[in-house]
């Protein structure tokens, strides 16, 4: 029995045991960055669906415009068309630093959600299906460091702001978040929780290529355990986004796929764990680039 059969057949077990078993609606999602230029190739599509299958991806988090312009309406749709075939949802990636301050940097955001409603008015047989926000305040200098989340009233804010424009014509939203601001206060939490209907935990950083396997898989899981019940503690859960985790490519290397079914083992009997996410397609073309 080979070593990658070996560990997939314990992790089964452990989700056996942690009943309910793994939905099969779990998320399994994937970021894709920088869509204008790596999805310009004609057959840029059909390689992202063959890796999506390949790696069990059922949602793409798709950055589909640069500086505010996006793809042409046909590159799009031949994405959409192409995901959608294979039954993979398709979520409009959206990022910012300081989308979170009420005026024109909140406005460009809500703008570019509007770009993507108009979007789907276009394109009726190829809508795109979400929202991914990608707001980041934590970069800038003032919000660096542990405690520091005066802006979480205003992302809170955004996020409302956002979700009012994105369901109004059924589009479902979803936020990275990072692991500090679930060490914020019991009020803190509350507010960030009840947000949105989903959030991503970016839990990066915890391990590096290398490192022994047995020991990242353990370490994977029990981080994922604490972020959890830190997130949700004292807080009702049937009013609360469900979370996704997220763990990125230069933390693990080939081991990514082994510590993210450790993600769904180790959590499934959990009703706020949605699943997990891989941080980023554009790591595996980049590494593939430098194979060649």
């Amino acid at each position: 029995m080979n070593a990658r059969l070996s560990r997939l057949i314990g992790l089964t077990l452990i989700a056996l045991i942690s009943l309910p078993a793994l939905s099969a609606t779990r998320t399994h999602g994937l970021w894709v960055w920088k869509g204008p230029a790596i999805l310009s190739d004609e057959r840029a599509a059909q390689r992202l669906v063959a890796f999506c299958r390949d790696n069990d991806i059922n949602e793409v988090y798709l950055a589909i415009s640069s500086h505010g312009v996006m793809m042409p309406d046909d590159s799009v749709i031949e994405v959409i068309g192409a995901l959608h075939r294979n039954l993979i949802r398709v979520e409009a990636l959206l990022s910012s630093d300081d989308a979170d301050e009420a005026g024109p940097h909140r406005d460009k955001l809500l703008r570019e959600i509007g770009d993507i409603v108009q979007f789907n008015r276009r394109s009726p047989h190829n809508r795109i299906d979400g929202i991914h926000l990608d707001i980041e305040p934590q970069q800038r200098a003032e919000n660096k460091g542990s405690g520091k989340l005066r802006f979480l009233p205003g992302l809170v804010e955004t996020y409302r702001a956002a979700r009012a424009q994105a369901e109004l014509v059924g589009l479902t939203l979803n936020a990275d978040i990072q692991n500090k601001l679930l060490k914020g206060t019991l009020a803190e939490r509350r507010m960030l929780l009840g947000a949105l209907p989903r959030l991503t935990l970016m839990m990066y950083e915890l391990s590096a290529p290398g490192e022994d396997e047995a020991a990242q898989v353990s370490q994977v899981q029990r981080a994922s355990r604490k972020f959890l019940d830190m997130a949700y503690a004292d807080v009702d859960g049937s009013t609360s986004a469900r979370m996704v985790i997220g763990l990125r490519s230069p933390d693990y290397g080939d081991e990514l796929p082994v510590m993210l079914e450790a993600l769904d083992a180790a959590n499934s009997a959990d009703p706020h764990f949605l699943g997990w996410a891989r941080h980023s397609y554009n790591d595996q073309l980049d590494r593939q680039r430098g194979k060649e």
